[in-house]
């Protein structure tokens, strides 16, 4: 699933509401609809969006569709992209990758360079640290000029 996806989907008051309704207990498109003062086609559009986006699951029993949250797909989607911007947490990440990649290459017998050091990944996440400092000293300054 898209990352794009997934914060369309939350973009949306109505499909976070419906979110916390099939956080822990499966509801009926019925029983979501009439949580809202909202045409059950407009909650439909609604419920169609957040399953295309991967964060509900649904199932049709008899002439009933049950949706439930996939709370896995939520809370890894949301991880991986607060690593992505978080400045210390990407030198941690490329380390990840690394070993996976490593891990994967002794399984097929294949050598792989070795995965940085943590001295060298606290260098880097120190430079990073010390970059967005210097980068809001910069912000504050400009904004007391103004």
């Amino acid at each position: 699933m898209s990352i794009q996806l997934i914060f369309e989907a939350l973009s949306s008051p109505v499909r976070r509401k419906i979110l916390a309704y099939v956080a822990h207990h499966e509801l009926s498109a019925g029983e979501i609809a009439a949580r809202f003062d909202m045409s059950k086609p407009s909650i439909s559009q609604h419920l169609q969006l957040l399953e295309h986006a991967g964060l509900v699951q649904s199932e049709k029993r008899g002439k009933f569709v049950y949706y439930r949250q996939m709370p896995d797909r939520l809370a890894s989607t949301l991880t991986g992209f607060v690593q992505e911007i978080c400045p210390v947490g990407r030198p941690i990440r490329r380390e990840s990758k690394a070993l996976a990649k490593k891990a994967q290459g002794a399984k097929a017998g294949v050598k792989k360079a070795p995965a940085a050091k943590p001295k060298a990944i606290e260098a880097t996440a120190a430079k990073t640290k010390a970059k967005v400092a210097r980068t809001r000293a910069a912000r504050v300054k400009a904004q007391n000029m103004a």
